[in-house]
């Protein structure tokens, strides 16, 4: 520590940025920044590994604030460490096109490692970081060469705690033995509504220790001294492990509940929901620099604080001994090193253009009528050993989605070992292994994919659509499509899912056909190294479809012309399933003479990015359009479609087959369909 500096010093510089520029947009969460300060101190000047010249320093520490509604408290650390993150960008808080948003965006602050504010997401994100960390140690790390040892820490608060997501995310990473990721609560009793213990009454400490945690109970938040020996004791744990009563050495992630006040510092809103999520008001900042003994200015930091707070030459040093033990490893281990450095950028392999050959090679050969799961699994037989970062799992429900391959092996950690397998069983977790997905693929090394029915992606959602938001490589294998499942009933049975799925700005959905579309659609998914996507399959099986060299190319483009016709009056389009009905819908009304053009789409969204001479080739304005989809009908009318084929109520229990033809999913009703179309447009 500097001379005349003391750790309430630096805590109260965090209070004071924190406060001042909530106060400065007149918007924002003052409370837990000023909460958390000590904390904060305690892990960013004590124990934090990083560097804030170089935020993606392979070995760093990654830091997570879950509870992300207190940005000002990452973005005043950040600052204060020496990032590139000034003064102006502080006081530039919640504007339009700042570096400082109202919830941290990873990409648009340097130091940001997830994109946090959907509660409870943060500490999942967080879970998958530390799982990614545990597992690429055990691939890469030699003897005398532990090139991958970091820790993950997360701050987070009631409201993380009260999401069920958290629940699901913290008992997987007891299971799984996450030793390396430290959670830090900060319990302070007050969320919007006033004092949780009206709503959020549990145990929580009990909570943390039946997952399996290591847990800390009842540190003073306001003690830094108390904190640091906390994360003291916590890190020993995270790489020593701790000997239980038994006798068993175990290795649990730590869980440390501190108690603090919200708004520490304010006379008058400390500890209150007024400190929670409004500025303090100009009268009241003024008490509490008063209270807190700060005389400085608004936005103001002396130098000496400044500089006990610095962390670049620390953090200098630290990468560079990294560096220098990742270059003697280089020389002992070229092979590994380079394979690492590569997977950490995201690059694919480098015969990943042969595979693909391969690939597509193998499913044409085969010219299999099967289900489009079945197809998809016969891609990752291929991809999957071939592509070492690919990491799959399922919601329990790996012998339906298909979503093992062979050799990958399952991961199975405990908290007395470790066998490492490329196959997470997930159990019925679909939001925290989405969620958990989206932390893989943040931390990098692997691509992370997992599966779930389609019907049950409303349970992910969210997390879905913060791969979207964060621009992550994160894909989701999303089966029985339809109410070609058949039996299960309406509540398995998906029918506006595909629709919503493909409002999610930046997510590519794709519903193949056929074996080879759905080889295509999984190439498209591992090449889009900056957005996540969702493949759509079936359960039951799909007729296969020959194509031309261009057609095959086409496919990446979402639409493309699958049969043709001379003097065509009117186009089919379909996507998945009912590409098969269309087809013979298409020979039906050939028999009658009426000739029809069929369009495959298997991502609407990738067809949406297309130019506009593409989109008037595979559809011309001159020709009818109707669509056919088993879900609902609302997405297809911005084709210009005359009549859609589709499915806006709920489905049955039923035999697939029987609920196809009661639903008019049949090559009878499509062409009828279409002839009624022509009808209306000539008599008008």
């Amino acid at each position: 520590m500097t001379a005349n500096v003391s750790p309430q010093d630096l805590a109260n510089a965090i209070r004071a940025l924190a406060m001042d520029a909530v106060q400065a947009a007149n918007s924002g969460h003052p409370g837990a920044p000023m909460g958390m300060a000590d904390i904060a101190v305690a892990l960013w000047h004590r124990h934090l590994r990083h560097n804030p010249a170089n935020p993606h320093w392979l070995d760093r520490d990654r830091f997570v604030l879950s509870n992300g509604h207190g940005s000002m408290l990452i973005y005043a650390l950040l600052h204060l460490t020496g990032y590139d993150l000034g003064i102006q960008d502080l006081k530039q808080f919640r504007q339009l096109h700042s570096r400082t948003p109202g919830h941290p965006e990873v990409d648009v602050t340097p130091g940001i490692e997830t994109t946090t504010g959907p509660l409870g997401q943060g500490i999942t994100n967080a879970v998958g970081m530390a799982l990614a960390e545990k597992m690429l140690a055990h691939e890469f790390n030699r003897a005398d060469f532990s090139v991958v040892d970091h820790l993950t820490y997360v701050f987070a608060g009631d409201g993380c705690l009260m999401e069920g997501v958290s629940h699901e995310a913290c008992s997987l990473a007891g299971t799984l033995g996450l030793s390396k990721l430290i959670v830090l609560w900060d319990n302070n009793g007050i969320s919007i509504d006033g004092q949780v213990q009206h709503w959020f009454a549990e145990n929580v400490v009990q909570r943390f220790m039946a997952y399996g945690w290591n847990v800390m109970d009842a540190i003073d938040g306001h003690d830094e001294s108390a904190v640091h020996a906390a994360l003291t004791q916590a890190r020993r744990w995270a790489r020593e492990g701790r000997v239980d009563a038994t006798g068993v050495l175990r290795f649990a992630p730590t869980f440390i509940a501190c108690k603090t006040s919200i708004g520490k510092g304010s006379p008058n809103r400390a500890g209150t929901a007024k400190a929670h999520g409004e500025p303090l008001g100009a009268a009241e900042i003024e008490l509490t620099r008063a209270a807190l003994g700060w005389p400085h200015a608004p936005f103001e930091i002396p130098q000496e604080i400044k500089q006990a707070w610095d962390a670049r030459a620390k953090g200098s040093a630290q990468e560079t001994e990294w560096d220098a033990l990742f270059a003697s490893y280089q020389a002992a281990h070229p092979q590994l090193a380079s394979e690492l450095m590569r997977r950490m950028k995201g690059e694919l392999p480098a015969n990943w253009d042969q595979t693909v050959d391969q690939l597509l090679e193998s499913v044409i050969a085969a010219g299999e009528t099967i289900a489009t799961r079945k197809a998809s699994a016969n891609a990752l037989n291929v991809l999957g050993p071939a592509t070492p970062e690919m990491l799959g799992g399922s919601a329990d429900l790996t012998g339906s989605n298909l979503t093992d391959f062979k050799g990958c092996g399952a991961l199975r950690a405990s908290q007395t070992s470790f066998e490492f397998g490329r196959h997470i069983n997930y159990g019925v977790r679909e939001f925290g292994m989405a969620a958990i997905m989206n932390g893989i693929a943040l931390h990098g090394g692997y691509v992370p994919y997992g599966g779930t029915f389609l019907t049950f992606s409303d349970y992910s959602r969210n997390a879905l659509r913060m791969a979207a938001l964060m621009k992550r490589r994160v894909i989701h294998v999303f089966t029985h499509d339809s109410i070609g499942l058949g039996e299960d009933g309406p509540t398995h049975q998906a029918v506006e899912h595909a629709a919503s799925l493909r409002l999610i700005p930046g997510l590519q959905v794709w519903r193949p056909a056929d074996p080879v579309e759905t080889a295509v659609a999984w190439v498209e998914a591992m090449e889009a190294e900056h957005a996540p996507s969702a493949l759509l399959l079936t359960r039951q099986n799909v007729p296969f479809f020959t194509r031309s060299e261009t057609q095959l190319e086409a496919i990446r483009k979402g639409a493309y012309i699958l049969r043709d016709a001379a003097e065509a009056k009117a186009v089919l389009i379909a996507t998945g399933s009912e590409l098969g009905v269309a087809m013979a819908a298409r020979d039906l009304l050939a028999s009658e003479g009426l000739m029809v053009r069929v369009v495959s789409m298997p991502s609407t969204t990738r067809f949406d990015q297309q130019d506009a001479a593409y989109k008037a080739n595979v559809l011309p304005p001159k020709l009818l359009r109707v669509a056919v989809e088993a879900g609902v009908t609302d997405g297809w009318w911005k084709y210009g479609c005359a009549a859609v084929v589709g499915l806006d109520r709920f489905g049955e229990s039923a035999p697939g087959g029987v609920l196809f033809k009661t639903f008019g999913f049949t090559a009878e009703n499509v062409a009828d369909t279409v002839k009624e179309a022509l009808r209306r447009a000539k008599a008008h």
